[in-house]
């Protein structure tokens, strides 16, 4: 065993031989940025080693630093292995920060029918005339204040045992709580007094990186309270595949109670906020993929990453909040979104239900875009989904300078097509210290009408200004200068990130255009698209457009939902009717795997063009490129 300290903080951890210092991080519970899940392709958990004995290839992955940085020590976690006690420093970038996490719902107008109730009775205490059982005389309290019939209500062995002590010492007043369950009515909380107005629910997106919930008021539908935090699992990896893995070496249990850490703490601030008692919550319903809803669940998710990638399960799952480690009113109950695939998982239905698609005639086409993308196609009649890895460069890995939307990320750029000086905005309008996914979009475009970069991407070197030049590995343009910077380096975009950015966007759009071809439909049969997500709601829809990130339809068909997962699970929590529902949505989807569809590598071949091989089907921005040729007098390539 070897020691290693990390620095700032002197946190010090006991390793094996050979083991990476990105994995020692996170044993040592030490949050570091690793966007491409420790693969060395994004370059962010940059380290320097201040002494010790390690293993790094600088020939391979030296790229990504300057020479100072290199005789600094510099390395990347994730690809350098411990030889001996070492002491390394992480620099402050290399941190995960506060991340923009979004958790704006659209606040659609549902109706309210909520599963679970509370019924306050005062009730008449037994005689030798009339000995009525405890749970008789209560649920006949029940019924008579407008509550469902005693002989459909189940009482659990917990609330059993709790009768006669409550009703006795509060004079026989009290609050019970009931909630609908399958198969009944079940009786899951007895309060002393009257504790009715004290009813709340949650809803949960449980992100991959993020978790947003919602406190709602059970009594009349209003938000009581909203909080969301990162994550926890990032500790045992920042991807899918690197939690499946961990789960496989005996990490499933940590990786359940981590999950349901993540979601205490959402709660917990959000019930703080609104200083509301978490023993007051008696619902969760959680929208989240398959994968992270399985280890919620404690079930092994290992199978999923193996062919035939089969889920344990697939429909709408319930349990008791105390089983899975939710610290709220132990009897509450847990509502799990159903899924439709391995990759296909409950935060998409929840997509669905938020956009309604699921309920309309005409064809809409949703799209969900992270480290991985979703995409479904379809109406009330028939849908088709797809899911696929959209490459970490569009949350800013594999890009020089790519970041997460943390603060001092660049979020919106324009470009002056004469001068070529960039007017952009950062998160918390704090000096830049790189360019998160939407930047990055908008980037693209901006330098694509400029005639900057052609349509495979190729800087123009030929062109003769300050920003364009020659890095030390590829062409690049300069976003801005050091001085102007927050972290002392000229921030750029490199040819390299550009093809990255190219290839993420070209899988997006030859999924779609997968899914129209399996449709027999063209742009012109879709009414609407809907953009789900963060990286949806910040992108601007005409530079989405203008690169191809998705077909090409008037920007007002064009429609951000917002942290759809979010909505949906908030609609399932207000009306309990919508759940019903979800499974049949889920099953009725026919589901592409796209490694599988042979037309897929075609449509991804003729989308790593900007915006596409064919610009007929972008007729708009083929005439936005034909006003850049004839303003610059340039041939834009192929």
């Amino acid at each position: 065993m070897t020691t290693i300290t990390f620095l700032p903080g002197f946190r010090k951890i006991s390793v094996e031989k050979g083991e990476t210092i990105l994995t020692a991080a996170q044993r040592a519970d030490i949050h570091m940025n690793a966007v491409c899940g420790g693969q060395g392709k994004c370059g962010k958990c940059t380290v320097f080693v201040r002494s010790g004995r390690v293993d790094f290839d600088r020939d391979k992955y030296g790229h990504f630093f300057t020479r100072e940085e290199l005789e600094n020590g510099a390395c990347l976690a994730c690809e350098t292995v411990i030889l001996d006690d070492v002491q390394v420093f992480i620099p402050e970038r290399s941190f995960i920060q506060a991340q923009q996490i979004l958790v704006q719902v659209r606040g659609l107008e549902v109706e309210f029918k909520p599963s679970v109730w509370k019924y306050y009775v005062e009730l008449t205490p037994p005689t030798l005339v009339d000995p009525s059982t405890d749970l008789y005389r209560l649920l006949e309290g029940v019924t008579k204040a407008g509550g469902p019939s005693g002989e459909k209500v189940y009482a659990p062995l917990e609330v059993l045992r709790q009768i006669p002590s409550i009703l006795r010492e509060s004079g026989w007043k009290v609050t019970a709580s009931i909630a609908l369950v399958p198969g009944g009515y079940r009786v899951i909380d007895m309060e002393k007094g009257d504790t009715s107005k004290n009813l709340f629910g949650v809803a949960v997106d449980l992100g991959t990186t993020t978790v947003v919930a919602y406190i709602r008021n059970l009594n009349d539908g209003t938000i009581a309270g909203v909080a969301s935090n990162y994550n926890r699992q990032i500790s045992c990896g920042e991807d899918i595949l690197s939690r499946v893995n961990y789960a496989r070496k005996g990490g499933l249990g940590r990786l359940q109670e981590l999950a349901a850490e993540s979601i205490n703490s959402a709660i917990t601030a959000a019930a703080n906020n609104a200083g509301i008692d978490r023993e007051d919550i008696y619902e969760i319903v959680v929208a989240g993929n398959t994968i992270m809803t399985h280890i919620l669940m404690g079930i092994d998710p290992a199978y999923m990453i193996e062919e035939p990638y089969v889920p344990v399960v697939r429909r709408a799952l319930s349990t008791v909040s105390q089983r899975i480690g939710l610290n709220v009113n132990p009897g509450a109950g847990v509502f799990i979104f159903p899924a439709v695939s391995d990759f296909i998982g409950g935060d998409i239905v929840a997509d669905i239900l938020a956009c309604g698609m699921a309920e309309r005639p005409e064809i809409s086409l949703l799209i969900d875009v992270g480290t991985n993308f979703e995409v479904v196609l379809g109406n009330n009649d028939w849908m088709f989904a797809c899911a696929g890895a959209a490459g970490p460069a569009l949350e800013g890995g594999e890009v020089l300078f790519g970041m997460r939307a943390n603060p001092g990320a660049i979020e919106r750029v324009t470009l002056d097509y004469e001068s070529l000086v960039p007017v952009y905005e950062t998160i918390n309008h704090i000096p830049p210290a790189g360019i998160c996914g939407s930047g990055l979009i908008d980037l693209l475009a901006e330098l694509l009408r400029a005639c900057v970069i052609d349509r495979t991407g190729r800087i123009n070197t030929a062109i003769v200004h300050e920003r364009i030049r020659q890095g030390e590995h590829f062409p690049e343009f300069v976003v801005e200068f050091a001085e102007r910077t927050g972290i002392g380096k000229d921030i750029v975009v490199t040819e390299n990130d550009i093809k990255n950015l190219i290839m993420s966007k070209a899988s997006i759009l030859a999924a779609c255009i997968t899914l129209m071809n399996q449709a027999g439909i063209s742009n012109q049969d879709i009414t609407t698209i809907y953009f789900a997500g963060a990286f949806g709601t910040y992108i601007n829809k005409d530079n989405a457009v203008t690169i191809g990130l998705i077909p090409e339809l008037p920007l007002h068909y064009i429609e951000n939902i917002g942290n759809g997962a979010a909505e949906g699970a908030n609609i399932a929590l207000l009306n309990r009717k919508k759940r019903k529902v979800l499974d049949d949505v889920a099953y009725k989807i026919g589901y592409i795997e796209l490694n599988a569809e042979p037309s897929f590598m075609d449509e991804y071949t003729r989308s790593s063009f900007l915006p596409h091989t064919d610009l007929a089907i972008f007729p708009m921005v083929e005439k936005a490129l034909e006003a850049c040729r004839i303003r610059k007098g340039v041939n834009h390539g192929a």
